[in-house]
């Protein structure tokens, strides 16, 4: 299956949609506060006329480009364009202070080649038997699932746990405009005729990502930062290569696993990435001040959890990330639901996507060694031309997806919702989620309840639903403890 879906991805069509995905997804990953998942949405009402394959392929060169990118930014400017290349950001910048830019540029690149290619291969073997296992979910473990998806994202894509859940709560909202499905009554439609089919999700991801962005960096001013200029050729000693190495391998080991998990994601494996590279390094004194295997490891390991989160979301339709969110979108505005049906429904498309993403990532190290000259110029464009035409492709997009006034009137009042929630540091990406799994988890719920005539006891019926809600009720206690824990530890200070 793999080989036919090279087969189908080495086709001059795919080929080229890949090089433009990873050459968009670099050029963006560069810019700071224009991450991949900012990209991808505004990218999505343009590709409507393309086939599946080729706009997937496109997003997931999009998404493997911009994870790479985001460490030029982190590197050479000190701003991190994904909050996954923080990490990267703490040593790499003191090697560009000193000098030494090239050097980190070149690890990053290799080390995420080397990551996304043991990433990819994981995801090969491993996707399929998730995918086996959960076509033996019925309705209450969906319910289950759902649960252990709002509680983890809640949790890991917010400062804390209630701003967590009312961007979820935000989404799920949102998610219920439109006429039930079950009783056909309208609901929350307000009266207003075009939102009786619901607010398009591509509208909503949008307005919570690109405008609230540029309605941020409107009243905040755009600032400014210093590139730091390359000296040298983008390559690496053979001193570097030894101690970069085995970083980039534990990385990747850190990364894969834990972006898998349906509580995973790219920024808990970067932060153990350092903090294990710290404990090993034979160059103690030069941490904090550009040791090069602080840039090493975590760029294998983000890159590494990159490809780990496309597991849950292609196996049972789970995004971890703000980026996953979005292209699940991707898939549902081609009429695919990712998760277990999908390997049997639309298998060729599949495995044409994770054959793309080895083409992608090897395109990436050629693309990338090369023009890091030209990706560093990128950073001396004025943000506000760049916010100027996220603001015009927003736009264009809404209006391309709706066709109406109402639509592009909706997108303004999200954007300043989006912006509000920004302002209150509440973070948009749950509520993308709460989005798209809220209508998910509201449907299977009353499949069970129909199923059981109304008994609550069938969402504990088995053995799998009951492993996943004590998933969801330790992810719970989890994340309440841990500010709680730190509070005492200040307080024992």
């Amino acid at each position: 299956m793999l080989l036919n879906g090279f087969a189908n991805a080495l086709t001059p069509g795919h080929l080229l949609w890949a090089l433009v995905g990873v050459t968009i997804g670099t050029a963006v990953g560069v810019l700071p506060g224009i991450g991949p998942a900012l990209t991808v949405a505004l990218l999505l009402p343009i590709t409507f006329r393309l086939e599946a394959s080729s706009a997937l392929i496109l997003f997931a060169g999009i998404y493997y480009g911009g994870m790479y990118g985001g460490s030029t930014t982190s590197i050479l400017l000190n701003t991190p364009g994904e909050s996954a290349s923080m990490v990267s950001a703490l040593e790499g910048n003191k090697m560009a202070r000193a000098g030494r830019a090239a050097s980190a540029l070149a690890t990053a690149a290799l080390g995420s080649f080397v990551a996304g290619t043991i990433g990819t291969l994981g995801l090969t073997f491993v996707a399929p038997v998730v995918a086996g296992f959960a076509t033996s979910f019925g309705p209450p473990e969906y319910v289950a699932l759902m649960a252990v998806a709002f509680v983890t994202v809640s949790a890991l894509l917010g400062p804390d746990l209630l701003k967590g859940v009312a961007s979820l709560l935000v989404g799920v909202a949102v998610g219920l405009v439109g006429i039930d499905s079950q009783t056909g009554q309208p609901r929350l439609t307000f009266g207003v005729d075009s939102l009786l089919d619901g607010i398009d999700v591509v509208i909503v991801v949008i307005a919570l990502f690109a405008l609230s962005e540029s309605f941020g960096h409107l009243i905040s001013g755009t600032g400014s930062s210093t590139v730091q200029p390359l000296r040298d050729r983008v390559v690496l000693s053979r001193s570097d290569l030894r101690r970069s190495w085995p970083a980039w391998l534990r990385g990747t080991a850190l990364g894969f696993p834990i972006g898998s998990l349906p509580a995973g994601g790219a920024e808990v494996p970067t932060f153990l990435s350092y903090s294990v590279e710290k404990r090993l390094t034979k160059h103690p004194e030069e941490f904090g001040h550009g040791a090069i295997e602080g840039v090493a490891g975590p760029e294998a390991a983000n890159n590494a959890a990159s490809a780990g989160v496309l597991v849950p979301l292609l196996t049972i339709g789970l995004p971890t990330s703000a980026t996953a969110a979005v292209i699940l979108t991707a898939f549902q505005s081609y009429g695919l639901q990712p998760g277990p049906e999908l390997f049997e429904e639309s298998g060729p498309l599949v495995w044409t996507l994770i054959a793309s993403l080895y083409i992608g990532n090897l395109m990436l190290l050629v693309l990338n060694l090369p023009l890091v000259r030209m990706w560093a110029k990128l950073l001396t464009i004025p943000a506000y031309g760049i916010y100027a035409g996220v603001l015009v492709f927003a736009a264009l997009g809404t209006y391309a997806a709706g066709g109406t006034t109402v639509d592009l009137v909706v997108l303004c009042a999200l954007g300043l919702l989006g912006l509000l929630m920004r302002q209150a540091g509440i973070p948009v990406a749950p509520a993308v989620v709460g989005l798209i799994l809220g209508p998910i988890a509201e449907q299977q719920l009353r499949r069970a309840l129909t199923i059981s005539e109304g008994d609550l006891s069938i969402l504990v019926s088995g053995p799998i639903a009951i492993t996943l809600w004590g998933v969801a009720v330790l992810a719970l206690l989890v994340a309440i403890g841990a500010p709680l824990r730190r509070a005492v530890t200040r307080g024992a200070r």
